[in-house]
């Protein structure tokens, strides 16, 4: 049964009641900005009268925030990371699951298979959800699949690779990837583009006064992605002599015919995304490795880059035995702090800036430009902005 509620705009701008609202808001375009998994499950109520009311608010003041921003930018990324949220929740819901699929797909079935032991499941899944959906098979229109997978990436999503009989896909169930959970991620990209689309419309009839009013979220969220961009911008500046040791010799093997483990070359990758290398120079590092193939490469790159991998640490590097640097060899991987390749090039870059001083000033400093990079004394973290 659907309920009303006399929460107009001032209401939901100023008034007290939708205090948790806003509050759930900034909430949601923080994540929204800094998480890649999307806007947080957790933390958002569902299962109440008060908290579906309040996550719909929130969802409507984070709207007016991200319009108000006029920042197409922040517009796309705030859709993605609501529809990374609707996956997941409807990976949990099978009722509103249909709904959505009858919403935002022209043309879907649910079919039923025979019944048997429930071995199949979708990550986060209960047993409870579990039994319920291991029986059922989802298929949609042919026409839906191809317009959606493009912009999906993994050989599942490719034409050739799917059951297609009279014009419709069967999304069959896979080990701990369900039928449902298939339909789910398909929807996110339609959800995705309906808010996107919808944010953009609405960005034009923002007025002065409402603008005026949302000053104050508009600044926080702006200033976060600022800072994420001053962030890669810094990184992007990194020079091939600021790469850390790790990603040097990862390189220089993979040039002379050294076939690096997974671990070593999704680094690299993950390294090349995070530094904005062109894919193609990415790529190109991987020319020498003796399995080398052009077209599974540039996928798999092309996979790393669209998804944003955070490069790993230098523990789990050690583990995977693609650190070369052993105690002692190099003054800055020696330091406490000296965790993660990243902190390495802000390292580097931070000493370049110090040691970078005009000819005037150079008699007053002398002292610091004694020791190069590697043999820095310092054993105080500099800011690194790693995740």
């Amino acid at each position: 049964m659907a309920m009303t509620h006399s929460i107009d705009l001032n209401e939901l701008l100023d008034g007290p009641w939708m205090e948790k609202a806003r509050q759930r808001a900034r909430i949601r375009l923080i994540d929204s900005v800094q998480s890649k998994e999307g806007v947080q499950v957790v933390g958002g109520d569902i299962h109440t009268e008060e908290g579906r009311l309040i996550e719909a608010f929130s969802f409507y003041y984070a709207r007016l925030v991200v319009c108000a921003s006029e920042d197409e930018r922040l517009v796309a990324r705030w859709a993605q990371a609501e529809a990374a949220r609707a996956e997941q929740l409807l990976i949990q819901d099978d009722a509103n699951l249909e709904h959505l699929a009858n919403t935002y797909i022209s043309e879907t079935r649910k079919i039923q298979q025979a019944s048997g032991a429930p071995t199949l499941a979708s990550s986060g899944m209960s047993m409870r959800q579990l039994r319920q959906n291991a029986s059922s098979v989802w298929k949609i229109g042919l026409s839906d699949f191809i317009e959606i997978c493009p912009k999906i990436t993994g050989p599942r999503w490719r034409l050739p690779n799917v059951d297609v009989e009279d014009g419709w896909i069967t999304l069959h169930n896979e080990k701990q990837y369900a039928s449902s959970a298939k339909l789910a991620r398909l929807l996110r990209e339609r959800i995705k583009a309906g808010i996107e689309a919808d944010a953009l419309s609405k960005m034009a009839e923002v007025t002065t006064d409402l603008a005026v009013r949302l000053a104050e979220p508009v600044g926080m969220v702006r200033n976060l992605m600022a800072n994420k961009a001053s962030e890669a911008i810094a990184l992007v500046g990194a020079e091939e002599s600021d790469w850390p040791p790790c990603m040097q010799k990862i390189i220089a093997d993979l040039a002379n015919g050294v076939n690096v483990n997974h671990f070593g070359r999704l680094f690299l990758a993950s390294m090349a995304a995070t530094l904005a290398l062109p894919q193609e120079a990415c790529v190109g590092f991987f020319r020498g490795a003796p399995d080398f193939s052009e077209s599974t490469t540039t996928y798999q790159v092309e996979h790393v880059y669209q998804h944003e991998y955070t490069p790993a640490g230098c523990g789990k590097l050690k583990v995977n035995h693609n650190c070369p640097v052993l105690p002692g060899d190099n003054r800055t991987c020696d330091q406490s702090w000296m965790d993660h390749p990243l902190k390495y090039i802000r390292a580097t870059q931070r000493w370049k800036r110090l040691t970078s001083t005009p000819p005037s000033e150079t008699s007053s400093q002398s002292d610091a430009s004694d020791s190069a990079p590697e043999t820095t004394q310092s054993t105080e973290e500099p800011d690194s902005g790693t995740k």
